[in-house]
């Protein structure tokens, strides 16, 4: 497992209506690597709403349809549910924070970036 991959989960929450939600894992690599159980992830959404929370994902990210990844929902979920690997999620991530996060500019590595807005 890796940071930035998306996986297929089934019914993660009795909360959510779907059946299945893609996340994102967005833990760093140290704490995936580790012996504890869970990671964070951020839900995919088919609902984008321009907050400077919501990142839009789509088709060339192995989604079906236009979505978003909403970072304000992060949720610790089991590694053990997250065994529906979709793909890598490309670091292509700076031209859509770039207009959310001024400061991201030409970082190429989110995991240089993400600390900066609480994900350590």
């Amino acid at each position: 497992m890796k940071r930035g991959e998306l996986y297929r989960v089934a019914k993660p929450s009795t909360l959510d209506p779907k059946k299945f939600r893609v996340f994102v894992v967005v833990s760093r690599q140290e704490l995936i690597d580790s012996r504890f159980s869970t990671v964070i992830c951020a839900p995919i959404y088919t609902a984008y709403h321009g907050l400077s929370t919501q990142v839009p994902v789509g088709v060339d990210e192995g989604l079906k349809h236009d979505s978003s990844i909403h970072c304000d929902e992060l949720v610790n979920l089991p590694k053990s549910v997250l065994t529906n690997f979709i793909k890598l999620f490309k670091l292509h991530w700076r031209y859509s924070f770039s207009d959310t996060y001024p400061d991201y500019n030409e970082v190429n590595d989110v995991q240089t970036f993400l600390p900066n807005y609480g994900f350590k």
